[in-house]
Parts: structure tokens; sequence; C-alpha cells
């Protein structure tokens, strides 16, 4: 299943909401799964410096991930598919 990166641009976000802007994103992506639209929400990298978040996503398509974060209710800048390399995939 394809991978996507949501990008987040989340001034003034709070620890207590980014963890709550987190669990929505589990518990919508769950609810979606059961509905029959398989999308997973894996985990983030906040960078408080920045005021940015990345978020990584299992789905078959951007319009999923993009059908999740709406109803979560979660704001996001851009949508990416992307592909990761692991230190164990590499000589």
């Amino acid at each position: 299943m394809p991978q996507y990166m949501v990008e987040r641009h989340l001034p003034g976000i709070t620890p207590d909401q980014l963890s709550a802007a987190a669990s929505r994103a589990k518990n919508v992506t769950a609810e979606m799964t059961r509905q029959g639209k398989p999308v997973r929400y894996l985990r983030s990298t906040f960078i408080p410096a920045e005021e940015r978040s990345f978020c990584l996503f299992d789905a078959s398509s951007e319009q999923d991930v993009k059908e999740a974060n709406e109803r979560a209710e979660i704001p996001l800048v851009r949508i990416t598919e992307v592909r990761h390399i692991s230190a164990d995939d590499v000589n």
C-alpha cells in the first residue's frame, strides 16, 4: 500500500492539542478502514521551531488521506506520496 506524508503548519499548537489531533487521525482512519476504505495513521514528527508537523499514512490514494484529515478536522498544507529507505535497506 502506498504511503503518504501530510505536511502541516500548526502555529501556536500545544502538546495537548497535538496529541488530540493524532488521536483524531487514528480514530478516523480506523473508522474509515472499518467502512471498507483502508487508511492507517502511522506517526507524526513535530518540529517545534518551525511549527510544522509531518504525518505518515498508509492509504490506497491521496484522496483517502485528504478525506481522513478533513474528517479529523486537522489542517494540512500538502499531501505527498513518499517512499522510505531504512538503514537496514542499504549496505
